[in-house]
């Protein structure tokens, strides 16, 4: 799946240049795309760290974590605002589409809740997760207030809820982030607990 995402990273850009549509400051601004670049880099070293051992550090289960929450938040926002919404410009090859924002939310998904080898992480990890995604709002709306470009439609205060919708999207983001991580934080916990047990 690491591959899958990076893979299709990279055939959206070469797919966009190629019909000169590809606008690097824009497409990376994405919250898709930085966390599937993130994720699809997180996933081929978990892949090759399970060839070496059988549980991962705190550290990198805490890394897998955030990953976890800004993937399945990927392809919730998706599948709730963004599935069917008609493109301003270029509609591009559609497998990395729903590569990116429905096959590997699942597959990272399945992976936490049924691979072994995760090590109990702290619940302030919950403060982690959250920092990234907040950190790409605030850049997000300030870029978008410069220059009228949004990557998301309802990040737009010049839709007809202004601001106050805006407001109220952060913050349903932000709570099903931090209601991901805290699952992902109890499911972990219990997985450990379960190996020691045995």
């Amino acid at each position: 799946m690491g591959v899958v995402l990076l893979a299709a990273v990279v055939t959206q850009v070469v797919d966009e240049s190629v019909h000169d549509a590809f606008i690097p400051g824009e497409y990376f601004s994405y919250f898709t795309i930085q966390s599937a670049l993130m994720a699809g880099a997180v996933l081929l070293v978990a892949g090759v760290l399970a060839l070496r051992r059988r549980t991962d550090s705190v550290a990198f289960t805490s890394v897998r974590l955030m990953m976890l929450a800004y993937m399945v938040i990927t392809g919730a926002v998706y599948a709730a605002l963004l599935r069917g919404v008609p493109t301003d410009g270029y509609a591009g090859i559609s497998w990395p589409n729903e590569a990116l924002h429905v096959w590997a939310p699942i597959f990272i998904a399945a992976d936490w809740l049924l691979a072994p080898g995760r090590a109990a992480v702290a619940w302030k990890a919950l403060r982690l997760a959250i920092i990234f995604p907040l950190a790409w709002l605030a850049f997000t709306v300030i870029r978008g207030a410069t220059t009228g470009w949004y990557p998301y439609p309802f990040l737009n205060p010049g839709q007809p809820a202004g601001w106050t919708g805006v407001g109220l999207y952060i913050v349903g983001i932000a709570i099903v982030i931090l209601a991901v991580t805290a699952v992902g934080i109890a499911s972990a916990r219990l997985a450990a607990r379960g190996e020691l047990s045995r």
